[in-house]
């Protein structure tokens, strides 16, 4: 059976970490501390008073002062590595953590997973094929040597960096290793830690190579693992479940964050906030309850991502100045389905062409392979279409010979609605007001990635709320717009009602548009 040696890298919250380390004992465990020598002593020596009795404790053998991006890390983590495999004999696993990490799952479910392969998971990607640093250096991490941190020497790392590639000092990677890179947070079984700290021994010049690396708690270990370890061993992901905001900042969960946190296919979260009580009080009785059988469905990211952006849409970025610059034509006339459903609105959108050979384009700027005329570059993607929104309407114009246009539009694209209906040309909106099943608002859930086939009724149960309330709120925006030329027609009502919406909006005869609202199964999912 598993037995987990935790490497814990920590600089702060004695009490937390205490708690942390009787946690993980009881369910018997070990864990091996490095404390920051940069912290303050009297909050080592709490720590140490607190735990030394402990017999599935051990301490670094040394104590340094870590600084973000340095070598420091890694030394630190190798400190407590060294502790960790002299001390408990009986490790299988080693599990880096941090201070704010905490267990998502019960240590029996954390025993059975490790169990379950005989593998190391490590997030390791090729460094540099790989889109895995978004900003900041790349190459130059390891092409140039960095003595000092950027974060606290600023001018010194700069000066360095640009001097050595004034006078053209770089240096080679050692040649017989692929640099890989990915999430600090591993667990390697025992005998690839045993590997690694034997292969340290022996290649000093690896370890002078990312003595001066920058960041390498992003490259070491995932660098020498893929050297040691067949690929068949190993699982190029982390156990411990972390997400950054778009921003690049990492996500602090809290206590409403709990349900969401235990659903993940992870054994671990990072980062806990230190004022979540609950949150760390439940998660804390989670590690050594006696279930195993925990459901998972993983759809964290994407949930995350769907509800914070719910409250930045239209507010984050200012129009582009080509966009409010540019106009379709104040003699033209852009007429705008606005639909959620999409079949729907293509249904009559189809109906609409053959009763008044209007010019149609269905899902103009949300749909990538929408069909269209050449305009050459600009609708090459749906990406530059709305990029240049304008620019693509007025070739539409030009091209099909019309000043009238009729395009589809989803309700969820205010920025682009607002930005056409500032234009100079006259517009007009039509709503579609559809009618959702929970069927049909599981399956939206599916087809933007907030669910999957696998997950469970329970979190659809949670997650359709916030949908539902998400499309009525868009709903509810483009009546609050007073947008030009606005009408609406809704499933619900009788096509003669919705007769009259039709033809306000295209301008035609009340018969014509009676016609296309009686359109058969036109509402049908």
């Amino acid at each position: 059976m598993a037995e987990i040696a935790f490497i814990l890298l920590c600089h702060k919250d004695p009490e937390g970490i205490i708690a942390q380390a009787n946690r993980l004992t009881e369910a018997g465990d070990y864990i091996a501390i490095h404390f920051d020598a940069r912290a303050r002593p009297e909050d080592f020596r709490r720590i140490h008073d607190a735990l030394v009795g402990n017999p599935r404790v051990a301490f670094a053998k040394h104590r340094i002062r870590c600084g973000w991006g340095e070598w420091s890390l890694v030394e630190a983590s190798l400190l407590a590595v060294r502790a960790a495999v002299k001390a408990f004999p009986a490790a299988t696993h080693f599990y880096m953590l941090s201070g704010d990490c905490m267990p998502i799952k019960t240590a029996g479910y954390a025993h059975d997973f490790l169990d379950g392969e005989n593998v190391d998971y490590i997030e390791s990607l090729d460094f540099f094929d790989s889109d895995w640093i978004r900003t900041g250096l790349k190459d130059d991490r390891l092409n140039y040597r960095h003595y000092f941190n950027e974060r606290t020497q600023k001018w010194l790392f700069y000066t360095s960096y640009k001097l050595q590639k004034r006078f053209g000092l770089t240096r080679s990677i050692p040649q017989d290793l692929k640099i890989m890179i990915g999430s600090q947070w591993w667990c390697l079984r025992r005998r690839t830690i045993e590997a690694v700290l034997e292969f340290c021994k022996k290649r000093r010049d690896v370890v002078r190579f990312f003595r001066t690396t920058w960041i390498p708690d992003e490259t070491f270990f995932q660098t020498i693992v893929r050297h040691l370890i067949p690929a068949s061993e190993l699982r190029s992901r982390t156990l411990t479940f972390l997400m950054f905001t778009d921003y690049g900042m990492p996500v602090t969960f809290f206590n409403d964050h709990r349900d969401m946190l235990l659903k993940q296919d992870f054994l671990f979260a990072r980062k806990i906030s230190p004022y979540a009580a609950d949150l760390r009080q439940h998660l804390g009785d989670l590690y050594l309850a006696s279930h195993r059988d925990l459901s998972v469905t993983a759809e964290g990211h994407r949930l995350f991502q769907f509800i914070t952006a719910r409250g930045r849409i239209g507010r984050r970025y200012a129009p582009r100045f080509w966009e409010t610059s540019g106009t379709i034509g104040s003699e033209r006339t852009l007429l705008l389905i606005a639909c959620k459903k999409w079949h729907v609105a293509k249904r009559l959108v189809a109906r609409v062409r053959q009763a008044t050979n209007l010019p149609a384009i269905d899902y103009l700027f949300d749909e990538e392979a929408t069909d269209l005329p050449d305009l050459g570059g600009i609708t090459t993607s749906r990406a530059k279409r709305a990029r240049h929104a304008r620019a693509t309407l007025r070739l539409l114009f030009d091209e099909l010979g019309n000043d009238r246009l009729l395009i589809c539009v989803d309700p969820a694209n205010i920025d682009l609605i607002r930005n056409v209906a500032s234009d100079t040309a006259t517009i007009r909106l039509l709503e579609i007001e559809c009618e959702f099943s929970d069927e049909y608002l599981a399956g939206h859930a599916q087809r933007v990635g907030l669910a999957g086939p696998s997950t469970s009724a329970e979190t659809l149960s949670r997650i359709l709320p916030t949908v539902r309330a998400d499309v009525s709120f868009e709903s509810l925006r483009l009546r609050e717009a007073r947008l030009p030329g606005y009408a609406r027609m809704r499933q619900g009502s009788a096509v003669e009602e919705n007769a009259r919406a039709i033809a306000s909006f295209l301008d035609i005869s009340l018969e014509t548009a009676h016609s296309i609202a009686a359109t058969d199964h036109l509402f049908s999912d």
